[in-house]
């Protein structure tokens, strides 16, 4: 910050509000790129959705990543990602859990972490952009 704006700021009683800095707005990007046709889950969105689940009824989680309805599928993956179909499934009781948003998970549909791990590359990802 330069100093007329640090004379200005410690004159209104320093109210002036910091921005993040861009790395941490980079990795933690809510939109995703995607491409016409993928063979491979495009993450939705860095961190898992959290969803109330009924039990006995039935669910499909999108497994691709390009559904508008995320977390669940609504058919996108027949024309965006054909070889990617949904994971279907029915939970045993009412619960309220994390299902995974990063389309990594090892425990499909629910979150393991793995979201850790898609955050982690866009930050080394980033990086290297900064200093070819």
């Amino acid at each position: 910050m330069n100093t007329s704006r640090f004379v200005v700021a410690m004159r209104r009683g320093g109210a002036q509000t910091f921005r993040r800095p861009q790395l941490l707005l980079a990795a933690y990007s809510p939109t995703v790129q995607c491409c016409l046709e993928s063979t491979q889950a495009v993450p939705a969105a860095r961190l898992p959705y959290r969803v109330k689940l009924s039990a006995g009824k039935h669910y499909a989680w999108c497994a691709c990543g390009h559904s508008k309805k995320q977390p669940f599928c609504d058919g996108t993956h027949t024309k965006k990602a054909p070889s990617i179909s949904p994971f279907r499934f029915t939970p045993e009781k009412d619960r309220t859990v994390l299902l995974c948003a990063c389309k990594q998970t090892k425990n499909a549909p629910y979150c393991d972490g793995s979201h850790l791990k898609v955050i982690y590359q866009d930050v080394v990802k980033y990086l290297k952009g900064i200093f070819k």
